[in-house]
């Protein structure tokens, strides 16, 4: 009979545990940064040394004059306009032609003609600034950190994750705007 009443007993208590809502855990608390503040945080890092890497790489250059772009990147004239041409304008389509090198001046992609609608198109996105600095007939070389121009990702093909480049561009033709209208 001492065991009916214990096998009773024992029977009772795991219906009664069994019956009651399971409760959910709690995600554990490493502390109060948010992963994406870090991320933030050491990528503005990494950014701040490759400028340091880039303003060193120019300044041991005492043949060229860069200019600094607000946009975060520098430029120097290979061919500088004299007639006082105007600079594209958003929407005008350029033709222009560019290579694209490393910062040892190693060949990354060889020149090549581009069509590009200014501001309305997907660009590497310094030059899409810099074209805007252009006049018809200018050749410009621009220095691009990595975060200006492929950054993390890289193109998938020849340049590298957070590698900066240089890029040559030849600014061949503007057609404005009232122009592709009439067309």
């Amino acid at each position: 009979m001492k065991h009916k009443t214990i096998l009773f007993i024992l029977i009772t208590l795991v219906m009664v545990v069994a019956c009651e809502k399971p409760e959910a855990r709690r995600p554990k608390q490493h502390g109060t940064t948010n992963f994406y503040d870090e991320v933030l945080k050491e990528n503005k890092k990494l950014n701040a040394l490759e400028k340091k890497r880039l303003e060193k790489w120019i300044s041991q250059d005492t043949i060229t004059e860069y200019k600094t772009s607000s946009h975060g990147f520098w430029y120097t004239y290979v061919t500088k306009d004299t007639l006082g041409l105007s600079s594209p304008k958003p929407e005008d389509v350029v033709l222009l032609s560019y290579s694209i090198s490393d910062m040892s001046n190693g060949l990354i992609y060889e020149r090549r003609e581009k069509t590009y609608k200014v501001d309305k198109e997907d660009f590497i996105p310094a030059l899409q600034e810099g074209v805007k600095l252009m006049k018809k007939g200018e050749t410009i070389t621009f220095v691009i950190p990595s975060y200006r121009a492929f950054g993390v990702t890289g193109d998938g093909n020849k340049i590298a994750v957070n590698q900066p480049i240089q890029s040559t561009v030849t600014l061949i033709d503007i057609k404005s705007k009232k122009d592709n209208e009439i067309n």
